[in-house]
């Protein structure tokens, strides 16, 4: 085995600088991206192949993932011949930036198994231990031995109290700083001071233990973690993975024709790339070649390739398909689609350990079991002081409010996984809440609900001697500067090349102005581009985009516009979840009038700036509505910043998505319908829990308080309660997806 071919570029120190972590023991480590991994004997498959190399020192491969992590000597092993024995395995591996080794996820699933599976060993052996004392055997021999067995379940339970749940401990201790009781104080307490009196009874000689009651409690609230901890890390998968499927090399187009490996981060925008057939696009950017067919059912969603014409955009981590393609870059790194949804998903990681309201409910639900608990405590001490302590920590056990407080992220977290895998990505968890009240929508028309195209018969030269192609390229020069969806229709209809535009600026919903060959152009509304000139617009040009300079119009451009193929199904199935819709847009109202005529809405605005459809949500928030904003322009931001929920399309403007709280990765409008549906589904979800879990409170805790229930059984009895409410938040997004007709 040799480095050479494909994989000999990572021979390049700088290269290899960006994905192997050096070790302190000398060795190095490095995270892969593996492609074709499909069943359990592949991977055992690829497992010996890869210990069988010169230096490999440890293999972990994680199928589900599509992830490997390799720790070996590299001056036995070259990073190109490990790559070489990954393709040989029939699974080719792309290496990660070294940051992806650190892969904390990974590290928190594992500590959490690890301390379930120590709780649960321990348990079933003290279980062993109470069983022989619960059925009285030692009674038929001396003293010494019953007290062995205390001693050996103490000398079992310790590991579970002071391993298995320090993370109720150490939550405990945050609570406490923070002067806001949370379920980890009552399970802290329950475990303490249930392990105190016991170790106390153990040494005396006398008295129960309770041995068997701490480490069950500790071990199923475990599990009900661990099942919870598994759903939310599954939803956040969808980022992760559009950031490694972005390639780190790339195949640069030199000045003199020639081709060049660079690193894709260091991709300029303006650098031409090349992306052989079969490849990854690097980085976003704008086909030059012709036409070609890409795979974008990483970000998309979409099985079915998808083919691009030359001046249409590439989105980097889509797999080019057929022929090769020549693309000019526009952004790289970290300012590509994919990374944008990495940090979308990790900004929805990040709110979901923030403040949440939930969070206050059990603060006051804790109170009120501690007051309880205290009271209990009391009156067994006036009645029968030898049964106050297991009464109290019964009442303590039974009425912890764990399964109150795991409903709602329980659900939560499967709601996101479902909706990510959808094509729905959440920046903002609590919108969830305010979604599934939401009963006014207010939709842009271009770009969001209807697609614009330019016709080659539908160019209008206003100047004399010149040809439609040439006003044409003009206005392509201008277009290809902006990310609105008129000005993509013009773009995309001119193949060609295009002079450079200098000195651009855009004024929303107006236009652009730049000078290009050197004379001032502007394209956008009439009265925008016919300002410098101090002309007034004809008639003939309303409602087109109109290219002028400072002498007067050069041409008009009349766009066509469609409903997007799923506008209309989405929006008739909002109206019939009792949503108004209502559209407002900055175009003229004959042609917003058009749009809304074809998709049944009865409620419309034209010539809409920014601040005016920001006071129509908020007129409709003033009469009391839960509002909704959908957009993809700079110029929806405002609205979208200002409803209760906002959404925006994948195919939208930086800005746009920065605001909105949901974004639709698939850039089709049924997500939409598909998070309504989940917000619906997570609110019952969530009301079933907490009416199960302030059931089960009222149940079982007067029998608590009356001495009727064990501290071993109340363990069982709350412990299960939890398990319950996060299996049932596991429900959500099981119905089949789909529109309503």
């Amino acid at each position: 085995m040799n480095a050479v071919g494909a994989h000999a570029a990572w021979l390049n120190p700088r290269l290899a600088a960006q994905v192997i972590r050096p070790r302190r023991d000398g060795r190095a480590e490095i995270a892969l991206r593996v492609e074709g991994l499909t069943d359990a004997r592949q991977v055992l498959r690829l497992d010996e192949r890869l210990h069988a190399l010169p230096g490999v020192t440890r293999v972990a491969v994680d199928a589900r993932a599509q992830r490997a992590r390799i720790v070996w000597h590299p001056e036995r092993l070259a990073l190109p011949q490990l790559l070489d024995a990954f393709a040989a395995a029939g699974c080719s591996a792309r290496p990660l930036r070294r940051e992806h080794v650190d892969d904390t996820r990974s590290a928190e699933a594992n500590d959490a198994l690890k301390r379930l599976l120590v709780a649960g060993m321990c348990a079933m052996q003290v279980m062993t231990y109470a069983f022989v004392m619960y059925i009285g055997v030692v009674d038929f021999v001396d003293f010494t031995t019953r007290g062995l067995f205390r001693w050996l379940s103490l000398l079992t339970t310790a590991p579970v109290v002071a391993y298995s749940a320090q993370p109720f401990l150490a939550g405990a201790w945050r609570e406490l700083r923070t002067r806001r009781p949370g379920l980890n104080l009552t399970v802290s307490l329950a475990v303490v001071l249930t392990f105190g009196a016991s170790v106390w009874g153990t040494v005396r000689g006398e008295g129960e233990v309770y041995f068997d009651s701490v480490s069950m409690f500790v071990f199923l609230l475990l599990a009900a973690r661990h099942v919870e901890l598994r759903a939310r890390h599954a939803s956040g998968a969808l980022g992760e993975a559009a950031q490694d499927a972005t390639p780190l090399l790339a195949e640069r187009r030199c000045a003199d024709g020639s081709l060049e490996t660079v690193p894709a981060l260091e991709l300029l925008p303006g650098d031409h790339v090349r992306v052989a057939e079969g490849g990854t696009v690097p980085a976003d950017g704008v086909l030059e070649s012709e036409a070609v067919e890409v795979d974008e059912a990483l970000l998309s969603g979409e099985s079915r390739p998808r083919r691009r014409q030359r001046g249409e955009r590439l989105i980097a981590g889509s797999v080019v398909l057929g022929s090769p393609a020549e693309l000019r870059v526009e952004h790289s790194g970290e300012d590509t689609a994919a990374a944008r949804l990495g940090r979308l998903a990790g900004r929805a990681r990040q709110a979901r350990a923030g403040d949440d309201p939930a969070d206050r409910e059990a603060t006051r639900f804790v109170l009120r079991v501690l007051a309880l608990t205290v009271l209990t405590a009391l009156a067994w001490l006036w009645l029968d002081r030898t049964r106050a302590f297991d009464a109290a920590v019964a009442v303590l056990v039974v009425a912890c409010p764990c399964a109150f407080a795991l409903t709602r992220p329980a659900a939560l977290t499967r709601a996101l996984a479902v909706l990510a895998g959808r094509g729905v990505l959440v920046a903002e968890p609590r919108a969830l809440d305010a979604l599934a009240r939401v009963d006014y929508a207010l939709f842009d028309k271009t770009g969001t609900l209807a697609t614009p195209w330019l016709e080659a018969d539908a160019i209008e030269p206003l100047r004399d001697g010149l040809e439609p192609a040439d006003a044409l390229r003009l206005a392509a020069a201008l277009a290809r500067e902006s990310t609105h969806p008129l000005a993509l229709a013009l773009a995309a209809a001119w193949p060609g090349a295009t002079p450079r535009a200098h000195g651009l600026r855009v004024t929303a919903t107006a236009g652009i102005e730049a000078v290009v060959d050197g004379r001032a152009l502007r394209l956008g509304r009439p009265e925008f581009a016919l300002a410098p000139s101090g002309r007034s617009a004809p008639a003939s040009v309303a409602g087109t985009l109109l290219l002028a300079d400072a002498d007067g119009p050069l041409a008009a451009f009349h766009v066509s516009e469609a409903p997007r193929a799923e506008a209309a199904a989405t929006l008739q199935a909002l109206r019939a979840d009792g949503i108004a819709t209502v559209l407002a847009s900055g175009d003229t109202r004959a042609r917003v009038a058009a749009i809304a005529g074809a998709l049944g809405i009865t409620r419309w605005a034209g010539r809409q700036s920014p601040a005016d459809k920001l006071a129509l949500l908020e007129a409709a928030r003033a009469q009391g509505h839960v509002t909704l904003a959908v957009g993809d322009g700079s110029n929806d931001a405002p609205a979208l910043a200002g409803a209760d929920v906002s959404a925006a399309l994948a195919s939208g403007t930086d800005l746009a998505q920065a605001h909105a709280d949901l974004l639709l990765a698939r850039g089709r409008l049924d997500g939409l319908w598909q998070a309504r549906r989940i917000a619906r589904e997570l609110a019952h979800v969530v009301r079933q829990g907490r009416r199960w879990s302030l059931g089960y409170n009222l149940l079982a805790v007067p029998f608590a308080a009356a001495g009727l229930v064990p501290p071993w059984l109340a363990a069982i009895g709350m412990s299960a309660s939890s398990l319950v409410v996060v299996l049932n938040g596991l429900r959500v997004g099981r119905t089949a997806p789909g529109l309503r007709a």
